[in-house]
């Protein structure tokens, strides 16, 4: 794994230096958009619905619209003048129970590896959490962003995990929960006792994403059954043709240089005059004549 910020964790006079790495990955299979017709990749432009043309990215802007239709432009310059995080503290605010956060606040998961000689101090976060069963509520900044987020233990390490912000966690109002109907005593024993039956602790590694596992055997089946092709791209294309020209330019030089000032033209071009050598070759070096041919006596 690649760290993506080092920084440190900090509550009260303890400061403890960690790298931050993304502990999750994602694994669905990656696919191009191609013609169906000849295979050809499907390209997407960025096109001005005004003017019909392409826009380099360096002309485009960000713009926000509010809801009632209006439209602003930020520029680089509006961006720049707002304060930039870049604080590599990640500060404790306080120690809450487990059960007091949310699942549904919890975003995205980073480890956090001791990043100084002695691993002490992160053993004492570490260890403390666990003795007393709390998470950290932090908060630091990432890519320039503000970032609220829990700190707690998973399997001997570090885990800092993202939260969303309370604003961004939506109210569930949904009319037919607000007169819920009533639940007879002999249902709500029955259905306890389907949840025994299917009672057990949680293993992870005994579920798997059986989907992917099949579009992978899928894939692998028309990669063996001879299917697979190369994608040609225009770039491609291009980059082949100019190979071709540098090769053949190179065997046109080779054939010039033994062949002196009379080789032929593969372009059809008249063959450039060799220079004149420095200095005569000497005698013995000089190219023997070339033996008569039956064709030449005859003649």
């Amino acid at each position: 794994m690649r760290s993506i910020w080092k920084g440190s964790v900090a509550f009260g006079l303890v400061n403890v230096p960690v790298r931050l790495y993304s502990a999750t990955e994602d694994r669905d299979i990656k696919f191009r958009q191609v013609h169906g017709k000849d295979g050809g990749r499907i390209r997407y432009q960025r096109v001005c619905e005004l003017d019909g043309e392409v826009v380099p990215f360096s002309d485009i802007e960000k713009a926000y619209e509010s809801e009632d239709g209006q439209t602003v432009v930020l520029t680089a310059d509006d961006f720049a003048s707002l304060p930039v995080e870049e604080d590599r503290e990640i500060t404790v605010q306080n120690f809450v129970p487990v059960d007091q956060v949310d699942p549904l606040m919890f975003e995205k998961a980073y480890y956090l590896e001791p990043a100084s000689k002695s691993a002490k101090p992160y053993q004492l976060l570490l260890q403390t959490l666990e003795d007393t069963d709390r998470l950290a509520i932090v908060s630091f900044a990432l890519r320039q962003k503000t970032r609220l987020a829990a700190l707690r233990v998973r399997d001997g390490v570090l885990v800092l995990q993202t939260l969303l912000w309370p604003d961004e966690v939506r109210e569930a109002e949904f009319p037919a929960l607000e007169d819920p109907p009533k639940v007879a005593p002999a249902e709500k024993k029955m259905a306890s006792m389907l949840v025994e039956s299917y009672s057990d602790d949680f293993h992870p590694e005994n579920f798997t994403d059986t989907y992917r596992e099949e579009l992978q055997q899928l894939v692998d089946a028309k990669l063996e059954g001879g299917e697979a092709f190369a994608i040609k791209t225009k770039e491609d294309e291009g980059e082949d043709a100019e190979v071709v020209d540098l090769l053949a330019a190179l065997e046109r030089s080779v054939a010039r240089r033994k062949g002196g000032d009379t080789a032929d033209s593969d372009d059809g071009k008249a063959p450039t005059k060799a220079a004149p050598a420095k200095r005569k070759a000497p005698a013995k070096a000089a190219a023997k004549p070339a033996p008569k041919t039956k064709a030449s006596k005859a003649g």
